[in-house]
């Protein structure tokens, strides 16, 4: 795989595309006013212990009080040493820590108290943002957990020689309390280097301690990377060929933080200088349009139709203008393969989570339902967030689970129409004009009302003065009466105004 990574970045707004195998797969966004919040540590106060939902709200300074559910909390908070919630970090396939299911919310926190808590989702509409007590902190190579005693290794470091060696390292240099993941940045790294992180991830914990005892909630206590660096922590790798970044001071920045995790990289890095703006050269600006879209064509002639809902998000494959060859059979299978790599390369590019409901057409061979199912999930091992696929046989519907950490692509660079009010759809014509109609018979006062003045959007005016649906006419001819219609622009469209004279 080569990957390549393009920096766009101003005083207001940084933009990072990734590219693997010269095709689009994840954008990032961070704005100056709007820094993601993922990652960073509050002293926070209890301001709700809710029994009935075994859950609290903690005031963390925030617009919105955070959520706190009782899985992520340990019986000793301050200590935190006991629970993890390994959905955090990377998979690992070591036995995981558990809860204790007779655990009581009212039993581990009260109202007014003190706790330290980490961001584990982001705000996402309405909710606030979701909170966890057990602490991660991720470096380079590993990640640290205070609230735990567990050494782990990425799943996706397969090779058992490798995992072992990585385990037998971490035993060696772990210092004090505490657990670690080895990440799979990893792989094949020596133990200096591990040893590094250890020190490095041990002075942050002892700092965010010691400004813990001399702070009082809500407080900030840390704060996460910014983007560009966590980006570079967490994406750049041996596969990665070039980082393009089009602005000094981000290029400066860039150069530093590699210097401190891998400097043999820093020659990979090149400030961008064309006139032409870099995502418009790289055509990044037309495929973000295009994620804001719900249609996707496929090369073939087939599409992909995606719709996010507050519950869920559905993706319908279709063969569109593709008429296949040889069989309906082997048109469809094509499709649908063809639309897999798309569907996941959507998934990752729109940052869609939670639960992601995908509609293949109808197979009549196992043989081709399996072969597609096991290229989605070959598919979905690039995707760094935790997924999981299921079937759902007797309808034909393949159900995916994607870890939900911030807002979607859409989310985050638009917002809810005004016009529709996020409905999408707006009344029909004829529904408003009946609409107008019923209103002026329920209010017409017989043989009193002789001039009627109906103030509408022009759109619909133009409807009522061609009278179309001879709503005018018929109005007009049984209560013999005058219509006068006004337009006007600053209604929407679906509002009027009825005047009786």
């Amino acid at each position: 795989m080569i990957r390549e990574i393009l920096v766009n970045s101003t005083n207001q707004e940084t933009r990072i595309a990734l590219i693997e195998n010269n095709k689009l797969v994840e954008v990032f966004v961070e704005r100056r006013f709007n820094r993601g919040i993922v990652g960073n540590i509050y002293k926070g106060k209890v301001t709700k212990v809710l029994p009935g939902m075994q859950s609290a709200f903690v005031n963390i300074g925030l617009d919105r009080d955070a959520f706190l559910y009782v899985g992520d909390i340990s019986e000793n908070i301050l200590n935190i040493e006991e629970f993890i919630d390994e959905e955090n970090i990377e998979d690992t396939d070591d036995e995981k820590v558990t809860s204790h299911s007779d655990v009581h919310i009212e039993d581990l926190l009260r109202e007014g108290q003190e706790i330290l808590v980490q961001i584990a989702k982001e705000p996402i509409g309405t909710k606030g943002p979701r909170i966890t007590a057990h602490i991660s902190l991720p470096g380079r190579y590993l990640v640290y957990m205070p609230t735990i005693s567990h050494i782990g290794v990425s799943r996706k470091i397969e090779d058992e020689e490798e995992r072992e060696r990585l385990k037998q390292i971490m035993e060696k240099i772990k210092k004090g309390t505490g657990g670690y993941i080895v990440r799979t940045a990893a792989e094949g790294m020596d133990e200096e280097a591990l040893k590094q992180d250890v020190e490095l991830l041990q002075k942050i914990w002892k700092e965010i301690i010691q400004k813990t005892e001399n702070s009082r909630a809500p407080k900030l206590i840390h704060e996460e990377l910014g983007l560009l660096e966590k980006v570079i922590r967490d994406y750049f790798t041996d596969d990665t060929t070039l980082m393009l970044v089009d602005n000094e001071t981000a290029y400066q920045q860039t150069i530093q933080f590699l210097d401190k995790i891998n400097s043999r990289w820093i020659n990979r890095v090149k400030l961008y200088t064309k006139k032409q703006p870099i995502f418009e050269l790289y055509d990044i600006e037309s495929q973000i349009e295009g994620a804001l879209r719900s249609k996707v064509w496929l090369k073939s002639g087939g599409y992909i139709v995606i719709n996010q809902t507050e519950a869920l998000v559905s993706i319908d494959v279709n063969t569109g203008r593709y008429i296949g060859k040889k069989s309906l059979e082997e048109t469809v299978f094509k499709t649908n393969k063809e639309a897999v790599s798309e569907i996941v390369r959507q998934i990752r590019l729109r940052n869609l989570g939670g639960i992601i409901v995908v509609d293949f057409i109808d197979m009549e061979e196992e043989e081709h339902r399996k072969e597609v199912l096991d290229l989605l999930e070959n598919e979905l091992k690039k995707d760094k967030s935790r997924t999981n696929v299921l079937t759902i046989e007797e309808i034909g519907l393949v159900a995916i689970t994607r870890k939900r950490v911030k807002q979607s692509l859409e989310r985050e660079l638009t917002q809810v129409c005004p016009y529709c009010r996020g409905t999408g759809r707006v009344k029909s014509i004829p529904t408003i004009l009946l609409e107008i109609q019923r209103e002026i018979i329920n209010r017409i006062v017989i043989n009193y009302d002789r001039d009627i003045t109906i103030r509408v959007h022009p759109y619909i005016g133009e409807y009522l003065k061609n009278d179309n649906y001879f709503i005018v006419k018929e109005l007009t001819e049984y209560f013999n009466i005058r219509i006068n219609v006004k337009e006007d622009p600053n209604l929407h469209l679906e509002e009027y105004d009825i005047v009786f004279n």
